[in-house]
């Protein structure tokens, strides 16, 4: 066992006995780097990683070249979900170097930290137009023995240094003409209809990526103008997606990406962060349209996350592989025999036309295993299709489920693919706030209770008695200082769970963890916030990011719950800590709008009117719920909601806290709403239907 065998993360230990002489990354390899004076080989993957178990396979289980690394290099492997900010430096070096990403992430770094060559997977040998990795290992061994090619080596790590700090160290200089405007958001809505895939949905060619940013601009651009394109761009997308093989049609949950333009062969692992961000974005499509596929679709994703991703403690595991018994996608792919046998001939020629199962596979591949396999994905819209037959009186959704529930006890008993059960503190923020949302929506008190488990989790087990966050649980060890995008998402996770249950705690939570936010990772110079905090180490950079990348803005999602807060508490210097970090990213929202969708988005909040809502009465009285459900039901992108129970002792200091609530009081015994809009308030209403004439709403929730 080498070096990785005390780690806790489940990909260092899935490396823990590899031939390499591995190290974490710290102190020790560090020093031994610069005492030795030998390059650093850094290789950067995670637990779901196909291509990363492959290379482990093929290069980091291979003796020959694990005794070239081990005379040359200090080898160090790093978990880039513990460590976002090495990902984020050395994944700059990597695209600079070689016009693209992605893991393994494979870099060669001097003992001072600094990348020199890198890229990601690369064969054992020469293989696919790519060098093989020995032969790297090799070449780059013998020239830094050379003290005249190391000598170069140096040159090209500074020179790559500088690159690195441009591209991850700010935004593009303010122009005088930079300004936060709502020309921005339809600058973005404009070019998100010049990319769209007007036949299979989405905004990029092969590979695609789920594009829940963009969606969610595409709706609230709808809300605000009316326009129908920008509707119907998200849902055909919404309804693409759903039907293709990247969704899983047994279990729910959607695999990471499609490689093809059809949203049909997916990249099989099942990350927690993509079903948590599509599970909201469906919810939003349901609000908008009240369509029931798009919040069967939620639903079954969180019902997904409650049987394979959620710990007895109630916090969530990280994902799930892409591969099983050493086969990617073995665990999702059927062949026709299979379902033949499992459903019989008649059952089984009306599902293959549903989900377009052929003898010979639906799908290409150059795996050899993949030959005659199929992925299910719908051809139509079961509605549509169940016109085309006659099949009894439950028509095809009855097949389908029956169907469904027989392939999935089949499936349940294969081998399935591995898990990564560390719990990461920024994903299980989203998840909170996804499921807040849904109970908020769907008016389901099983979704609030799982966001209040996982929230008292992150309490109890990441929460520090100094306010201090931290990033990862597994095994009993919370571990790594919290980064930005974890102050950030459970601030607003905390917020989302406040405003869903209306626990007064939840909202003090969120300040004082925005307190320690602005704290620790506020740039007073340039304004706006950096990627790590105070307590990190020094790294060759210290990042500050405005782009969205798998997950939202953490600079984004940190200004908009900011604005939310100064609403809610009465908190001006939040307010102004937000205004300035939008300014500060102005000009790259104004040259790269499809880049930041998420800035954009709370740029968009800060620009309209805020309605904020309080609602005054007994939590549990018919009135008071009839008021919350009008207001949670509804698609108000631009408001916040305070609740005050009259059946609660000490509101004054309620209201003190949450001065939102001053001075609002049930009216004649009955809950009572109160809007305020542009610091002005209108009069406090009593029933649902004068509450949705205040708040624009144009017709009773379904």
């Amino acid at each position: 066992m080498n070096k990785l065998g005390q780690e806790t993360s489940p990909y260092l230990l899935q490396h823990a006995h590899n031939p390499v002489n591995w190290y974490p990354w710290g102190k020790e390899a560090l020093a031994k780097a610069k005492k030795e004076d030998k390059p650093i080989f850094l290789s950067i993957g995670y637990a779901a990683c196909h291509w990363c178990h492959v290379m482990e396979h093929e290069s980091f289980e291979n003796e020959g070249i694990a005794q070239l690394l081990n005379s040359h290099f200090i080898s160090i492997k790093v978990d880039r979900e513990e460590r976002p900010d090495l990902d984020e430096i050395y994944m700059a070096a990597v695209i600079a170097i070689s016009g693209s990403g992605g893991w393994p992430m494979t870099v060669f770094l001097t003992p001072d930290l600094k990348p020199f060559y890198g890229g990601t997977y690369f064969p054992p040998e020469d293989k696919w137009g790519r060098m093989g990795f020995k032969r790297i290992v090799s070449l780059i061994g013998e020239k830094w023995q050379s003290p005249t090619e190391q000598k170069r080596l140096l040159l090209d790590a500074e020179s790559l240094q500088k690159v690195i700090a441009e591209r991850t160290t700010g935004t593009p200089p303010l122009s005088p003409h930079s300004q936060i405007s709502s020309k921005l958001l339809e600058t973005a809505a404009s070019h998100l209809k010049t990319s769209f895939d007007p036949k299979w949905g989405g905004f990029s060619s092969a590979p695609k990526f789920p594009p829940t940013n963009a969606i969610r601009l595409l709706l609230r651009s709808h809300y605000q103008t009316g326009d129908k394109d920008s509707l119907s761009m998200a849902t055909f997308t919404l309804d693409k997606m759903a039907r293709g093989g990247m969704y899983d049609h047994l279990d729910g949950g959607f695999h990471r990406y499609s490689t093809d333009e059809k949203w049909l062969v997916p990249h099989f692992e099942k990350m927690l962060y993509d079903n948590a961000l599509l599970a909201s974005v469906y919810l939003e499509a349901y609000q908008i349209t009240r369509d029931q596929r798009y919040a069967r679709t939620s639903e079954e994703i969180f019902a997904y996350i409650q049987k394979i991703m959620t710990d007895k403690s109630g916090a969530f595991y990280s994902s799930e592989d892409a591969d099983s018994e050493g086969q990617e996608g073995l665990f999702y792919t059927w062949t026709y025999d299979e379902i033949l046998e499992i459903l019989g001939e008649d059952t089984t020629k009306i599902f293959s036309q549903l989900y377009n199962i052929k003898k010979s596979g639906n799908f290409s591949s150059r795996e050899d295993y993949h030959k005659g396999q199929n992925i299910l994905h719908l051809q139509d819209d079961p509605a549509e299709f169940s016109q085309k037959l006659t099949i009894g009186i439950d028509g095809p959704e009855g097949l389908m489920k029956d169907s469904q529930k027989k392939l999935l006890d089949f499936r349940d008993r294969r081998v399935r693919p591995g898990l990564d059960d560390k719990i990461i503190t920024s994903w299980n923020a989203l998840m909170i706030s996804a499921y807040a949302q849904a109970y908020q929506i769907l008016d389901k008190s099983k979704y609030l209770e799982a966001a209040t488990r996982a929230a008292l989790f992150i309490k109890k087990e990441l929460w520090t008695e100094e306010d201090i966050l931290l990033r990862t649980y597994r095994s009993g060890q919370s571990k790594f200082f919290a980064y930005l995008e974890d102050y950030a998402y459970t601030i607003r996770a905390f917020t989302d769970l406040y405003e869903a249950g209306f626990k007064n705690n939840w909202l003090f939570f969120a300040e004082s963890l925005a307190d320690t936010m602005i704290d620790q990772f506020w740039d007073s110079k340039s304004y706006g916030f950096f990627d790590t905090g105070h307590l990190h180490e020094n790294l060759i950079v210290r990042t500050k990011s405005a782009n969205d990348s798998a997950i939202p803005s953490p600079t984004a999602v940190a200004a908009e719950t900011l604005m939310r807060l100064s609403r809610l508490l009465d908190r001006d210097d939040f307010f102004t800590k937000a205004t300035q970090t939008l300014q500060a990213n102005a000009a790259i929202m104004e040259s790269f709008p499809q880049g930041c969708l998420s800035l954009l988005l709370a740029a968009d909040f800060s620009l309209h009117p805020i309605k904020e809502i309080a609602i005054v009465g007994k939590r549990n009285s018919k009135d008071s719920k009839e008021l919350l459900r009008t207001v949670h039901s509804s698609y108000l992108p631009h408001c916040v909601t305070a609740f005050l129970d009259t059946d609660l002792t000490q509101i004054k200091n309620i209201t003190k806290k949450i001065p939102l609530l001053k001075g609002r009081t049930p009216l004649d015994g009955k809950a009572a709403a109160y809007v305020c809009e542009n610091f002005t308030c209108r009069l406090p209403v009593t029933t649902a239907k004068n509450l949705r004439e205040q708040l624009g709403i144009n017709s009773k929730p379904k």
